[in-house]
């Protein structure tokens, strides 16, 4: 049996797809449809259904798809591995949201610099990262989001604090004692500082602490955690921050925390491959090098 096709079988299996493994392979979408019937006329039997998005595996596709991908994995790894022992350096494409990427991963990647690893980063929300690691655009992505399906496969990175401050002016108005006295009564009256318009870190603190939704709009919207984090300290208004983000302005006076809750929101972060990605080499050494990073943060 041809292995070129039993790769494009293995594609399109994970992806879901014959227009998103095509992209994934380098391939035309009529390439990978040819490859596909050809299998089918080999084997005797359907292999994919075949619906109005994507295609579904029957039963003799998902039996063949899970005796196959193990051993063309462990090609490719062997593969791979030749080819980085005889190269200079190898690219790895990161994808993440722009702060944790920016002060959490790519310095603790900086270590395989020397081991002859290269980097690109590209910065998105969870969606456009998953998006872009489906189509073959990125190698390795961090997400809050868990992609969901065979295509994409997702390992706990790390739980992130959500914390509620303001700068000391604006905090000695309130005070944590009227905070925990009255809750978000107190805060009501209060500027928000957020990424987005529908305030989705300070919503989903508000429902964690308060039980309930933020009844104000946000003062000042701006894209990037490390602006809100300036613009609270500058004394703009409250915000929901990271811990690591805030925790030096916090140990210098520049922020204060609002409010101590016994259970503090978590947010958690992923770390995403393409399935069977994992044998690449250069995509395993970083995967577990955030891993072992990750256990400090």
């Amino acid at each position: 049996m041809d292995l070129a096709l039993l790769r494009t079988f293995v594609t399109v299996h994970r992806a879901g797809s014959f227009t998103r493994a095509a992209a994934l392979l380098g391939l035309s979408q009529p390439a990978v449809t040819s490859q596909i019937r050809t299998l089918e006329r080999q084997l005797g039997r359907p292999l994919f259904l075949r619906q109005a998005r994507g295609v579904t595996p029957t039963t003799i596709g998902d039996e063949l798809a899970h005796k196959a991908a193990p051993h063309l994995d462990a090609l490719v790894e062997i593969t791979q591995t030749e080819l980085a022992e005889s190269s200079v350096a190898r690219t790895l494409h990161l994808a993440g949201p722009p702060e944790f990427t920016s002060l959490r991963a790519l310095p603790a990647l900086t270590g395989l610099i020397s081991q002859g690893l290269a980097l690109r980063t590209a910065f998105g929300s969870a969606e456009d990262v998953l998006d872009g690691l489906a189509a073959g655009h990125h190698d390795l992505a961090i997400s809050t989001a868990r992609p969901r399906g065979g295509l994409l496969a997702a390992t706990p990175l790390c739980d992130e604090e959500h914390v509620l401050v303001a700068s000391p002016r604006r905090a000695c108005r309130i005070g944590p004692s009227m905070v925990r006295a009255e809750g978000m009564r107190s805060l009501e009256h209060l500027p928000l500082i957020e990424v987005h318009e529908s305030l989705p870190l300070v919503s989903r603190y508000w429902s964690a602490v308060f039980d309930a939704k933020p009844s104000a709009a946000g003062t000042v919207v701006v894209p990037d955690l490390r602006a809100v984090l300036e613009c609270a300290i500058a004394g703009a208004g409250l915000a929901v921050l990271p811990r690591y983000l805030c925790e030096e302005a916090l140990e210098r006076g520049q922020l204060l925390a609002l409010i101590d809750p016994p259970v503090p929101p978590l947010r958690t972060y992923f770390l995403v491959v393409r399935a069977g990605t994992l044998a690449l080499p250069h995509i395993a050494r970083a995967h577990d090098w955030l891993l072992r990073a990750a256990a400090d943060w």
